[in-house]
């Protein structure tokens, strides 16, 4: 009779929420109309004269009067730290703008840093159209107080940037550096028709400067993943992927050496969970460098290992690098056609017998494998080496490719079949200057109308994964979602046979991104023993046009059944 009574204290609910439009992104029950909560978990959901049952003495009951209620959303993409830093530093915001603009623009902030002439200025969110005119950038920012001050333009794409020939000099790019290179690396440093540097910088090419860059000190890091926590808990944002926490000022990215052990923004993660502030799960990714081996591998387990007791983080795997970007002047995503304006086909940046020996690695270890690739031959190849590591194990790791700019149709299939899941940022679906200038004018007509081909994937058994990868575009998922929904842009349409619809936007967003980032078990939807992460909104998603759709707020955000946002805070 003890055993008995206990049982039932322990199933008496906190808190009970009613009268509430629920969707729970749970296939076996879809829709409820009240939840209860005990100890930050969902204790039960369903109908309210059901739940209403298990009321004890001390049970809150909140009214809902009606509103929407989600699971917390996830992103399974996203840099959040380097978001916040982005946001909080000088910052151009992907605005189309002049270079004389340009030039105001950041000589005000030049002014405002003041103190060491030496010390690099690093400009956020440059619009990458503004380097089709180097030389011109060279007449402005290589002259006067430019002549002995680095600057650095850093691309909002974080794959371009462009740097004076004061910040080139502090990173050792000169004639000779860019004599040196591979064939295989010569398009990561622009150079003029001498063989001079132009300033242009392309994925490793950026990773030469920011090599160069100070370190922020912790508490600017700290700062940043507040400011990253906020921004995702006000749109409704619970738990994140953060593909490259190994990463970060003064750290390369895209050229990482093997046996690199940096921390990168993994301290600002550590931090905050000290200070009882992660109001957030994040699944955090070490990049693995292009040249890892199994070997490299171990040395990585050695950053894990550091990290791994933080509170709500965890480190399920790695990522890996296998292109770069379409867009003119970069234009190194492997392509398996080839670029129009120069008959070239992208780069990969690892060979194929390479990338199925890490990816199998890595599956052996246990780890989930999250690969970067935009053209269609970085995804080809991407699944073969998915399927070379499941002929060997069956892992069941929820590994996934991101970005999947192109992909041929060939390819749609073999995602559900090796069970990949695509993690993909719909909020680019849409005409805009980017597609227009810079990848428009060197495709075919049919790769350009094919871009993230949302549908077809999903309509060939694939799971779809929403992400931003913030700070690249705006980590509001509800703008994706509408973009998804319509890909309709400021200049035009882009294929709407492609356009996905309401409820496949909001699981991308819960339960797909649960799996995604390894924790379906625990998040993604509101099931009885699953934590109690979730949100009110402003309207009915699931009923609103649209348009509306991609406006919605955000009234509260409950993490392990806490409000941590209110819109009244902002």
């Amino acid at each position: 009779m003890l055993a008995g009574m206990m049982g039932t204290a322990q199933a008496t609910p906190d808190v009970i929420f009613i009268n509430a439009q629920v969707f729970t992104a749970d296939a076996d029950q879809p829709s409820a109309e009240a939840f209860s909560i005990q100890d930050g978990r969902i204790l039960a959901v369903g109908a309210q004269d059901d739940v209403l049952t298990q009321k004890g003495p001390q049970t809150q009951v909140v009214d809902l009067q009606g509103k929407r209620v989600l699971p917390g959303l996830i992103d399974a993409h996203t840099h959040a730290v380097i978001g916040g830093l982005a946001a909080l530093s000088p910052n151009l915001q992907d605005e189309e703008l002049d270079i004389a603009e340009v030039q105001l623009r950041v000589q005000a902030w030049g002014e405002a840093a003041g103190g060491d002439v030496a010390l690099p200025l690093v400009i956020f969110g440059v619009n990458p159209g503004t380097w089709r005119n180097p030389q011109a950038l060279s007449t402005v920012f290589d002259t006067g107080t430019w002549t002995h001050k680095p600057l650095l333009l850093m691309g909002s794409d974080l794959h371009t940037a462009w740097a004076n020939r004061a910040m080139r000099n502090k990173a050792g790019i000169n004639a000779a550096y860019v004599r040196s290179l591979t064939p295989a690396t010569h398009h990561t440093v622009g150079a003029d028709a001498n063989g001079e540097p132009d300033g242009i910088l392309v994925d490793a090419g950026v990773d030469k400067v920011t090599l160069q860059l100070p370190r922020p000190d912790n508490a600017v890091l700290l700062e940043a993943a507040r400011y990253a926590v906020r921004a995702n808990n006000r749109y409704g944002i619970t738990a994140w992927m953060d593909p490259a926490a190994n990463a970060g000022p003064g750290e390369a990215l895209f050229s990482r050496m093997p046996g690199s052990t940096g921390v990168g923004i993994l301290p600002a993660y550590r931090e905050l969970a000290r200070v009882g502030e992660m109001t957030a799960h994040v699944a955090a990714l070490l990049v693995a460098s292009p040249q890892s081996d199994a070997a490299d591998l171990e040395r990585l387990d050695t950053v894990r290992k550091q990290f791994q007791d933080t509170l709500n983080l965890t480190l399920p795997g790695i990522k890996i690098f296998t292109d770069g970007v379409l867009e003119y002047p970069a234009q190194s995503a492997a392509l398996l056609g080839e670029y129009g304006n120069s008959g070239k086909h992208g780069n990969m940046l690892l060979t194929r017998p390479h990338l199925q020996a890490l990816v199998d690695a890595a599956d052996a270890r246990g780890w989930l494998v999250h690969i970067h690739a935009l053209g269609d031959r970085a995804v080809r190849e991407s699944l073969d080496a998915f399927e070379f590591a499941r002929k060997q194990r069956n892992s069941g790791l929820p590994h996934s490719i991101t970005h999947l700019q192109l992909v041929d149709a060939k390819d749609y299939p073999r995602f559900a079949s090796l069970g990949v899941l695509a993690v993909m940022q719909l909020h680019w679906a849409e005409i805009d200057n980017y597609l227009l200038d810079l990848v428009k004018p060197y495709l075919s007509h049919t790769q350009f109308q094919d871009q993230y081909p949302a549908r077809s994937l999903q309509e060939n058994g694939v799971l779809i994964a929403g992400a931003s990868d913030w700070p690249i575009s705006t980590a509001n998922p509800w703008e994706a979602m509408h973009n998804a929904m319509t890909r309709q842009g400021p200049d035009g349409g882009l294929n709407p046979a492609e356009r996905m619809d309401r409820t496949s936007m909001l699981l991308a967003y819960t339960r797909h991104a649960a799996q995604a980032i390894g924790l379906a078990d625990s998040i993604g939807t509101l099931t009885p023993g699953k934590q109690a992460d979730f949100i009110i909104v402003d309207r009915d998603v699931l009923e609103v046009d649209v348009t509306s759709l991609g406006q919605t707020q955000v009234l509260e955000t409950y993490f392990a059944g806490q409000r941590v946002y209110q819109a009244t805070d902002f």
